[in-house]
């Protein structure tokens, strides 16, 4: 009963005009930043955390969640009319959704990817709602060692499995951690890799470091392609009432794709991809008509974009009661709490516990802007394809600029930002992942923190980290992360041909 009291105090939260009003804006910007290919959530919210630095607290996270949602309904349209994903998330989608659509039958694919949305999103959201409040009891049993190890943990997970190789993800995670160390040391009060810069003293602002590798970064390797790729738009045929048939073979991968979304964007570097393939071979095995997959199977639509939005509900799980993120928007939203001062964990849910259920009830209330917005209204949103790549690309230049230096009023600010968007750039065009780099610099700061106070506590014995089984066991399970793919790579190498 705790839950549902604490749920309808979150709606009485979000139903304020002004909570409305910015959730009624995430979900609009969402849909348009995922139909606009190359343009994701991370990248939005990074673009915003100066502008919303200001704002209430509870009002900015229910307008970033809204965008998260919503960024993830508007990737298919990109993917279904453009066969070009505007998310990761929606790779697959694109399979069956651009064939269906080159068959005339585009707005049946549309119909079942928004409603698919909408089903799973809101399965997603019951079970956050009800499992958070679980996860917080489990994290509260966590002390300094065992909060270190999971933060160990992360560290690996998110960097053996984002970019092309552990070797890029380490890497990119050691950028971070690097930078997180700049400043002077709390405990010691000693200048830590300022270099004699006085500005570098009070630490790397978090939202200079996201805005710059996400939305500099970004924007300099688009303009560093050679050509802009002008992709053919497929007009929407037909009716966006999906027939009896369709709503047949919909409903059960909508299903399925809920279920087996939902654990893996909990899981860290879990993210979007794997389930929505795993969605699809479930699907296509599944299937009366498998046939049909490859020229244009509605159940390969229904089921990843099911799973699709189900992953980001999860996502939310250990963000909001660990301090965890498992993805780079995640990684982007612990930046976004950095800034308010606020620590995403157990303690978040009684010192916070208007925010953190105005949130989730946003969810609910999204879930159901996000499909009116999407099903009458997808001939509108097809028209933002038609937006200049270097237009576009061109005015995130400007609102960055113009955001970092809101922040502090500060030219060197303006310096930084250019120096970090250069390395952003550098780490794209060779292939880095940049979702480590934040992970390493917020987390960091606090796996040092989690380790110095064990040390403390312990006198100085390093055992501590070994002798704790809660944190033995996220240690060695870091520690499996990271060597098991090494010896199966040297195992294949030494296998005869």
């Amino acid at each position: 009963m705790d839950v549902f009291a604490a749920l309808l105090d979150g709606f009485a939260t979000a139903i304020t005009p002004m909570n409305l009003f910015w959730c009624l804006l995430g979900t609009t910007l969402g849909t348009a930043i995922g139909i606009l290919p190359g343009i994701g959530p991370a990248l939005t919210i990074a673009l915003l955390l100066p502008i919303t630095s200001k704002l209430d607290p509870t009002g900015a996270f229910i307008m970033f969640a809204g965008l998260y949602y919503g960024a993830m309904y508007g990737g298919s349209t990109t993917s279904i009319l453009l066969n070009t994903p505007g998310e990761s998330g929606s790779i697959v989608t694109a399979l069956e959704g651009n064939r269906m659509a080159r068959q005339g039958r585009g707005a049946a694919a549309l119909a079942t990817a928004a409603i698919g949305s909408f089903v799973a999103g809101t399965i997603g959201t019951i079970i956050l709602t009800f499992l958070a409040p679980l996860f917080v009891r489990l994290a509260l049993l966590f002390g300094p060692a065992e909060y270190f190890a999971l933060m160990v943990l992360a560290f690996t997970t998110v960097s053996s499995v984002l970019g092309s190789s552990m070797a890029r993800g380490l890497t990119s995670l050691l950028v971070g951690l690097a930078i997180g160390l700049v400043g002077v040391d709390v405990l010691t009060g000693q200048a830590r890799l300022a270099f004699g810069v006085p500005s570098l003293l009070r630490q790397v602002d978090i939202v200079v470091v996201a805005v710059g590798l996400f939305a500099v970064g970004e924007a300099l390797y688009v303009a560093s392609r050679p050509h802009l790729r002008n992709a053919e738009i497929i007009p929407i045929k037909g009716s966006l009432f999906m027939t009896r048939e369709e709503w047949r073979r919909s409903w059960k991968p909508w299903l399925r794709g809920a279920v087996i979304g939902f654990p893996f964007g909990a899981l860290p570097a879990g993210g979007t991809e794997i389930p929505t393939f795993l969605s699809y071979a479930t699907e296509k095995k599944l299937s009366k008509h498998p046939e049909e997959f490859g020229k244009g199977a509605i159940e390969g639509v229904a089921g990843p974009e099911a799973a699709n939005n189900s992953a980001v509900a999860g996502v939310l799980v250990p963000l909001l009661t660990l301090g965890l993120p498992t993805s780079a928007t995640a990684a982007i939203l612990l930046a976004a709490f950095e800034e308010y001062n606020l620590k995403p964990g157990p303690l978040l849910f009684s010192s916070s516990a208007s925010l953190v259920w105005g949130l989730i009830a946003s969810l609910y209330i999204g879930n159901i802007m996000l499909l009116v917005l999407n099903l009458p209204l997808v001939g509108l949103w097809v028209r933002l394809l038609a937006i200049p790549q270097p237009l576009l690309y061109g005015g995130i230049l400007v609102f960055s600029t113009l955001g970092v230096y809101s922040l502090n009023n500060s030219t060197f600010d303006l310096g930084l930002l250019l120096v970090v968007g250069l390395i952003g750039f550098l780490m794209r065009r060779y292939d880095f992942p940049v979702a480590p780099v934040i992970i390493g610099l917020i987390l960091g700061r606090i796996a040092e923190a989690q380790f110095r106070r064990a040390l403390a506590i312990s006198q100085g014995d390093p055992s501590v980290f070994f002798t704790h089984p809660l944190s033995a066991a996220l240690l060695a399970i870091a520690a499996l992360v990271l060597l098991v793919p090494l010896v199966w790579h040297w195992r294949t190498r030494r296998a005869p041909a």
